[in-house]
């Protein structure tokens, strides 16, 4: 079994490392600047993009809840939500990313354009690595996706660092933004396929990953969503599905146990692991 996982952590490092060539070979791609273009720019109470700017209040909803639990240490050890207590950092870095993501969402919807747009992205980068650092505790061994959250959340942020740098430099390039946010979901996937949580519930974040999909589905729609009645657009829905997306996250932690035979078993080291 250990020569399997192995195996695994190979052919998935070899696939991280080809995605990165990809993304560093294939020409720049820049910023469109119609993504500025949002199809409900109703103005209420003074505010601009009314629906877009309030819409993003859910991530603070859900980032402070998380939050909340994870600093209980009564509230996380009683319903053995960890193994290890490292474990939690990448959770505390997810969920503060989530709640940050409501103030850079209403900065940039407040007066979108490309300045605005990177603290937008900022937090977004932040929490999908993190997301992946704990999928590696679970799923891989208790204390690599710890060990290796400064390095994740740091390419992360360095990703829209480098992005917007681009753009102030007249070659904008998306290229690796891109790549760490859908590759890191795709790990994500691929290490909930492959290898087996270490807790309960471990199926829960394929609904999670499933409605970020559908956020992503309604922000391409954006006018399509919008024009269907007026009351509400594909990018208000995008904050509201991805919102929903942590939610579940944050479900699953209240709800799931270790496995009883996880607990027994020694993890390999992750010095053997690699």
């Amino acid at each position: 079994m250990e020569g399997r996982m192995r195996s695994r952590l190979w052919w998935l490092g070899i696939l991280s490392a080809g995605m990165f060539l990809i993304a560093a070979i294939v020409p720049p791609i820049p910023q469109p600047q119609a993504y500025h273009q949002f199809a409900d720019a109703r103005n209420f109470f003074d505010i601009p993009n009314f629906c877009d700017v309030t819409s993003g209040v859910a991530f603070l909803f859900v980032g402070v809840a998380g939050l909340r639990f994870l600093l209980d240490p009564c509230g996380w050890r009683a319903a053995g939500v960890f193994v290890e207590p490292s474990e939690r950092w990448p959770y505390l870095i997810l969920f503060l990313s989530v709640a940050m993501a409501c103030f850079g969402s209403g900065y940039y919807h407040l007066m979108p354009d490309n300045d605005r747009l990177m603290w937008d992205r900022l937090p977004i980068a932040i929490g999908i690595t993190a997301l992946l650092a704990a999928t590696l505790n679970e799923r891989v061994n208790p204390k690599l996706g710890s060990r290796l959250l400064p390095v994740l959340v740091a390419i992360g942020a360095g990703t829209v660092v480098h992005w917007h740098w681009s753009e102030q430099r007249g070659i904008g390039n998306l290229n690796f933004y891109v790549f760490v946010q859908f590759y890191s979901l795709l790990a994500v996937i691929l290490l909930a396929i492959f290898f087996r949580s270490r807790y309960t519930r471990g199926a829960d974040i394929y609904v999670a990953l499933a409605l970020y999909g559908f956020a992503k589905l309604a922000e391409l729609e954006d006018q399509e969503i919008y024009d269907l009645g007026h009351v509400i657009s594909g990018h208000t829905v995008k904050h509201l599905l991805a919102a929903a997306g942590v939610y579940c996250i944050l479900h699953m932690l209240g709800k799931r146990e270790p496995l009883p035979e996880k607990l027994e078993r020694p993890e390999p080291s992750v010095a053997r692991l690699s």
